[in-house]
């Protein structure tokens, strides 16, 4: 029975493992950038903001659009050198370019007029996310008072097909207020004088948007679904994926804890494979009775297994949380507002989790009961499929680390 389900799932998924492998690297979040702004009051009524850029992007992006190749030959060799100094040299000696690749991009306006920016000092470079980034401060002039100013960016943008999906995260203490945003095309812009409602709205979406587009977590999902044998069971998984994966996001918001990308995504994608292994070799182990509880249930009607197998979610959903906190280059202490918005993040996640489960638990209880037989087929062929990717990705990310 249980090889005539992985044959099954093997050629069911064959055609979907070489798409995507032809399409080249698979990585849980995909190839994407954070920008980081700091907008604060400056002197004389102006507004000052501090943007982050990362370096090598920033580089390829303002020459391409500036059609200035010194300056992608300056910084590309400088950035290959790994040489802090000669990579702001280099942002220098082209910083015309530099600088108006970022007030094209960037901006700041009140009462519906455009502010007029003005670097200050020099770029500096530094490094974040164990990348280098580049930093410009701009003292921006409003024509208009307003108790209010909106901050806009469509930096890196998805037409300049060198990445997808770039965020910009803000931090402001501005017009009496503090707060955060994240900005990406879908939001590309924020007003200082928006409600909390407002600000914790976006990250909810934002969380639920990274979990519903995120294949891995997708994936993840499926497999503790398959192998889940009471609605309570896969309940209390999700829940303790999501709370594994908060405390590492918050610990690497708070720059407690950091683990590089080519660590977590090869044990993310592990993670699926073994979770999705797990119903496998219990469906082997007890055939038909895969969804029986063994006797002698404890508290939350869970027993041994199950027990077993939550606490192995959960230690995988805290290399989730570094893989969540990469995807928004989070690695550096924040503001608490800012924190609390990714609490807010979290809370979409869990939400969209819950609801996923919600429309597809009870299908699969449903077909359980009327045949067993297709239900454990069902289960089985999810399962093999989804350790099958869990296990491709796994060596992509290993052989590309």
């Amino acid at each position: 029975m249980l090889r005539r389900v992985i044959a099954a799932a093997v050629l069911g998924v064959a055609a979907t493992a070489t798409v995507l492998l032809s399409a080249g690297p698979v990585l849980a979040h995909g190839f994407s950038s954070t920008v980081y702004v700091d907008v604060t009051a400056g002197d004389a009524g102006h507004v000052r903001t501090s943007v982050e850029l990362e370096y090598d992007l920033f580089i390829v992006s303002a020459a391409d659009y500036e059609k200035d190749d010194p300056l992608f030959r300056a910084g590309t060799d400088a950035f290959e050198a790994e040489d802090d100094a000669a990579m702001g040299t280099a942002l220098n000696a082209h910083r015309d370019s530099a600088v108006r690749y970022v007030t094209e991009r960037f901006g700041v306006r009140s009462a519906g007029v455009d502010c007029v920016a003005s670097p200050v000092g020099d770029f500096t470079t530094g490094v974040r996310e164990a990348v280098p980034y580049a930093t410009l401060i701009l003292d921006w002039t409003c024509p208009k008072a307003s108790d209010a100013h909106e901050v806009r960016s469509a930096l890196f943008p998805d037409s300049e097909t060198y990445i997808k999906g770039a965020k910009t995260i803000v931090t402001y203490e501005l017009d009496g207020r503090t707060g955060s945003a994240a900005l990406d095309t879908g939001q590309p812009s924020f007003s200082t004088g928006q409600s909390w409602e407002q600000r914790f709205g976006e990250f909810f979406l934002l969380g639920a948007e990274h979990l519903l587009t995120g294949i891995d977590h997708i994936l993840f999902l499926l497999a503790l679904i398959a192998g889940s044998r009471r609605l309570r069971e896969i309940v209390l998984a999700a829940t303790a994926f999501t709370a594994a994966h908060s405390v590492t996001f918050m610990l690497a918001a708070l720059g407690l804890v950091d683990a590089p990308a080519a660590v977590v995504e090869p044990i993310i994608a592990l993670s699926i494979a073994v979770v999705a292994a797990w119903h496998l070799w219990r469906l082997r182990q007890h055939g038909v009775h895969v969804a029986d509880l063994e006797s002698g249930g404890g508290h939350f009607s869970l027993d041994r297994a199950g027990w077993i197998r939550l606490g192995v979610v959960f230690c995988f959903g805290l290399v989730h949380g570094l893989g969540f906190a990469g995807a928004l280059g989070i690695d550096e202490a924040f503001s608490w507002t800012l924190l609390w918005s990714l609490l807010v993040f979290n809370v979409g996640i869990e939400t969209v989790q819950l609801s996923l489960i919600a429309l597809v638990f009870p299908l699969l209880i449903v077909l359980r009961r009327r045949s067993p037989r297709a239900g454990l087929w069902t289960t089985g062929i999810i399962s093999a499929g989804v350790s099958v990717m869990g296990l491709i990705w796994f060596v992509q990310r290993i052989t590309q680390g």
